[in-house]
């Protein structure tokens, strides 16, 4: 009898010590959902800043696809394996024209930089058999704004006009449904680096309540982002290296 109920107590005993050792405790239990709430915020970070990485691609992108060149553009002309037939830089004139050695001076101006690189393609097969020409575009000196966020077209826009915040969201075909038209920031860069952020209330400018002077005139380099799912917060947006060397780019027309 007495072994039976020695055998039953260290049965018991060993039983109780599984279960402490499985058990966990209430202060391992918060630390595992801190880490747990922790992976799961650095997750959603992460996605936002691709999306927000994605959009800033296809927006340079469809810019130079588009982009026609103009009078202080800057461009180069590379003639793969021919070192001695290429330019490095060179600026395009008051009147529309590059100089490049081989044919003098040639009209680029109201041209997309395809149509550049292919007219040279062509030209240049005169003088050399198969040639292989890429011509970039270096730096863009007509004013423009970007417009980015949850906008139906975001991308660069060329200031042909006077324009105010509306107008250009306007030409960016508008507030998505995941935008926030209440909550659209201007970011403004100045040549000596800093960065200048107000917000406008494009609700408030539709219904007619707003006051003139919210509706303001954009000035060449701005950078207009309308909130929503795709960009946040202004205050991470504009920390972002994407971001920064967007509004660059807009601001003095070179990457």
């Amino acid at each position: 009898m007495t072994k039976r109920i020695l055998s039953l107590v260290l049965s018991l005993i060993v039983s109780a010590s599984a279960l402490a050792q499985n058990a966990t405790r209430p202060d391992d239990q918060k630390k595992n959902a801190a880490t747990d709430l922790q992976a799961e915020t650095q997750k959603v970070s992460n996605e936002e800043e691709r999306a927000i990485q994605g959009q800033i691609a296809s927006v340079y992108q469809n810019f130079f696809n588009s982009y026609r060149l103009g009078a202080g553009d800057v461009v180069a002309i590379y003639v793969d394996k021919h070192p001695e037939d290429s330019v490095q830089r060179v600026a395009v004139s008051p009147v529309g024209q590059v100089y490049y050695p081989l044919m003098g001076n040639v009209t680029v101006a109201g041209k997309t930089i395809t149509q550049v690189q292919e007219f040279f393609t062509t030209a240049i097969a005169e003088y050399i058999k198969d040639p292989k020409v890429t011509v970039s575009l270096l730096e863009a000196q007509s004013a423009k704004i970007g417009v980015l966020g949850d906008v139906r077209s975001p991308g660069v826009l060329l200031l042909t006009r006077p324009m105010r915040v509306l107008d250009a969201i306007t030409a960016s075909g508008g507030i998505t449904e995941y935008g926030s038209s209440s909550n659209v920031t201007v970011l403004r860069q100045f040549e000596d680096g800093r960065v200048q952020t107000f917000t406008v209330n494009v609700k408030k400018i539709l219904q007619g309540k707003a006051n003139p002077e919210e509706n303001a005139y954009v000035r060449a380099g701005d950078t207009i982002i309308v909130h929503g799912n795709t960009f946040k917060t202004v205050s991470k947006v504009s920390s972002m290296v994407g971001i920064t060397g967007l509004i660059t780019f807009i601001t003095r027309g070179g990457r």
